[in-house]
């Protein structure tokens, strides 16, 4: 009985209190901002739990970083550079631009294989921005199969994003590199002159492509569309929305800066924060300020809804108000059809929502030889898909299509009974509705 009271705690911590039974959608934050603040409090430790799994796939380019600075460290220490201190030998009289050349050559392994590791960190961020999507919607969620159904669908996009990113930083980077060299040796000419804005050319483009990148993950999990697409909506996002944009990447990302411009115990503050919670924060961040410019900018104009996580008050204060009165360019056979459609009889399939096959959630398949346990195991899978299937019902109730469909009916059934009680006969039967071959 304990052992199956823990699985029930596990379960409803990993679901959330979106499938629980008390759930109402009149509990939402309102705003964006309202929804972060209750994402970071109320689900605090989920955001830390997707955060150890990401952080698991961005190891590997933590290891590179770290070795890359452990190597040009020990340089340091190489008897070129003490020279005129009377303990290196053999003396070199001249090595004005050789840190800057080791740098280089150390820069252009290192982030070559930076690159490299995006394909493993692709994996973790794309199943990651998966769950923060689905919290920032409300939906509940599993976060282990989750996680997995995040690779299967926004790998590619998330990794098409990382490569541009990383592409454009290891070109700044040598660029810069070069530059310092050329500054370093005392080179003269136009040469010197064309690496300096070379490298304020490649720092600025490693900037924009920050942005950029930053929306194609986000809309490339929240969108289907080609590699060129992707792309060019990032360009356009990031132009449209530009200053906002700047804004909220730099709350998105502050605690990296912690990371690379801190001192000592600066730096242990936001490797703890970055540990613990820092990558769902920054996704947290950004998809919640992503959704809102989509609300705005992308879903009214494509016909998809607007608003999800939130609750409307307008629209909730307006459930008791008298309908709306038919638009004037609804024409004779947009009201002819509306009136079959009475005709017909009210669908038990279109009056409700009805929940797609969208999911994992599987019948648990007994085997060949099963017991006891094996049927409390299918039991509880099937209790599971009723519970999930009711609880998209309640959540999808109000919305407009079935609210405007079950309407349709019920003005009917009010008309039928004042012509009942009035006429005192049965009104006439509706003509059969037409249906092709």
């Amino acid at each position: 009985m304990a052992d199956r009271e823990k699985k029930g705690l596990v379960a409803r911590w990993l679901e959330g209190k979106e499938r629980s039974e008390d759930y109402a959608r009149s509990t939402l934050p309102t705003s964006r901002w309202a929804l972060f603040w209750d994402i970071l409090k109320g689900r605090f430790w989920k955001l830390v739990l997707v955060n150890l799994m990401m952080l698991v796939t961005v190891l590997p380019l933590v290891a590179i970083v770290v070795w890359r600075n452990l190597s040009i460290m020990s340089q340091g220490y190489n008897p070129a550079f003490g020279a005129g201190l009377g303990v290196g030998y053999p003396v070199i009289p001249q090595i004005a631009g050789a840190a800057e050349y080791m740098v280089f050559q150390a820069d252009l392994r290192f982030f070559a294989m930076i690159a490299a590791s995006m394909f493993i960190a692709a994996l973790g961020i794309s199943g990651g921005m998966y769950i923060i999507r689905n919290l920032i919607w409300t939906e509940g969620i599993f976060v282990a199969n989750d996680f997995v159904r995040g690779i299967r669908r926004n790998y590619w996009n998330v990794l098409e994003a990382l490569l541009i990113f990383s592409i454009v930083l290891f070109t700044a980077r040598m660029a810069g590199n070069l530059a310092d060299y050329y500054v370093a040796a005392n080179v003269q000419g136009s040469v010197r002159g064309w690496m300096i804005a070379s490298k304020v050319i490649g720092y600025i483009l490693m900037c924009l492509a920050l942005l950029i990148c930053m929306w194609m993950i986000s809309l490339g999990v929240n969108y289907k569309q080609g590699v060129w697409a992707l792309f060019r909506n990032a360009v356009i996002m990031t132009i449209g929305t530009f200053p906002q944009t700047i804004v909220f990447v730099a709350l998105a990302i502050w605690p990296i800066f912690l990371l690379i411009f801190g001192n000592s115990f600066i730096l242990v503050i936001g490797a703890l924060i970055m540990i613990l919670f820092g990558i769902s924060y920054m996704l947290l961040v950004w998809m919640d300020f992503s959704q809102w410019a989509f609300d705005r900018f992308v879903n009214p104009q494509a016909g998809i809804q607007t608003g999800r996580g939130l609750y409307d008050k307008n629209k909730a204060n307006t459930k008791g108000a008298q309908p709306k009165q038919e638009p004037a360019m609804d024409s004779a056979a947009m009201r002819e059809y509306k009136r079959m459609i009475v005709a017909q009889g009210k669908s038990k399939l279109v009056c409700r929502p009805i929940k797609p096959l969208d999911d994992d959630l599987d019948v648990y398949q007994l085997p060949e030889s099963f017991s006891r346990d094996d049927l409390r195991r299918l039991r509880e899978s099937k209790e599971a898909i009723e519970e999930d299937v009711k609880a998209y019902e309640e959540e999808h109730k109000n919305d407009e299509q079935y609210v405007e469909y079950n309407r349709q009916f019920e003005e009917r059934e009010k008309a039928l009974q004042e012509d009942t009680k009035g006429k005192k006969k049965k009104p006439p039967k509706p003509p059969k509705m037409l249906t092709r071959k």
